[in-house]
């Protein structure tokens, strides 16, 4: 069972229509990826990658991603997540807003 932490907590809202995504890894990483569309019409994303006994090891929310739908949102954040689990994906507050930019130039030029 995940134990979920506060950045979650934050995101959750459970008036709002979500779709999800859970993946079990090899090694029992859990993924766990949700989209929806905010009551002010924003397609909001959070990502969450959970140890094999439920401890957060990153948790993720974008409220904003404007060029995005729930679909597209969904998809990049998988992939993010994929990444992060795998430890392909370097955690610090420096590459993560280069890897943001990047990326979100990436995901919005064909959208």
């Amino acid at each position: 069972m995940m134990r979920r932490g506060s950045t979650y907590w934050l995101w959750a809202d459970c008036e709002l229509h979500c779709r999800s995504h859970d993946e079990l890894q090899n090694d029992g990483t859990l993924i766990d990826v949700q989209t929806r569309v905010s009551r002010k019409g924003r397609t909001q994303l959070f990502i969450g990658v959970y140890d094999k006994n439920g401890s957060p090891l990153f948790e993720e929310a974008h409220d904003y991603l404007p060029h995005d739908t729930m679909t597209t949102a969904l998809a990049w954040g998988v992939s993010r997540a994929r990444e992060i689990a795998s430890g392909n994906l370097v955690m610090n507050a420096q590459s993560d807003k280069n890897y943001l930019a990047a990326s979100d130039s990436q995901r919005t030029s064909a959208g």
